[in-house]
């Protein structure tokens, strides 16, 4: 095996272990490969050089890039002369993962958030109701007990996200970039 085929053997595997993995952040093994692939490239790609090189759809490789967008992981890239829209993707894997972490916990922090607030409102009323039974009262105060407690794990959860967001969290687990320069 020359070192062209170890070249694109080693980079295979690393491809195909990002498309077993990328589920982790909600996409399919389709669009693993396909931010491998841009992973490797050091100059952007449009949808036809990813169509092209990995023999999906354009339509695929369309739907793949947006949602690896939103989430952050790629970006447009602008090169003089190509109208097409280019791709790659973003070179720094912990704001990459800052990003998702912080997209999908502030979105179940704020449903959460909102629907404890509704839900202890309407117990808190329906506890001081004089209408209702021992027995019901009781279970309200329960229930009021467990929606705090959870209510109280949100708010936590709330500044562990803005821990990540403020890059807080590398002074408690550094990158190892920082751990070598002695931050």
């Amino acid at each position: 095996m020359d070192g062209k085929e170890q070249l694109e053997k080693s980079r295979e595997r690393i491809i195909e272990t990002i498309a077993q993995n990328i589920h982790l952040y909600g996409l399919t093994p389709s669009a693993g490969r396909q931010y491998g692939t841009m992973f490797f490239h050091d100059d952007p790609l449009t949808l036809d050089d990813m169509t092209e090189e990995l023999g999906m759809s354009k339509t695929s490789m369309s739907t793949s890039v947006r949602a690896l967008s939103d989430l952050k992981l790629v970006e447009r890239a602008w090169k003089r002369g190509v109208r097409k829209d280019l791709y790659q993707v973003k070179d720094d894997w912990y704001q990459s993962f800052i990003d998702l972490f912080s997209i999908k916990w502030r979105r179940s922090i704020s449903l959460y958030s909102t629907t404890i607030r509704k839900s202890l409102n309407e117990l808190n009323k329906l506890a001081a109701d004089p209408s209702i039974t021992d027995d019901l009262k009781l279970m309200v105060e329960r229930d009021i007990e467990k929606l705090r407690y959870v209510q109280d794990y949100y708010e936590w959860l709330d500044r562990l996200v803005d821990a990540f967001e403020d890059h807080d969290i590398f002074d408690l687990v550094p990158r190892k970039d920082d751990i070598q320069e002695g931050k």
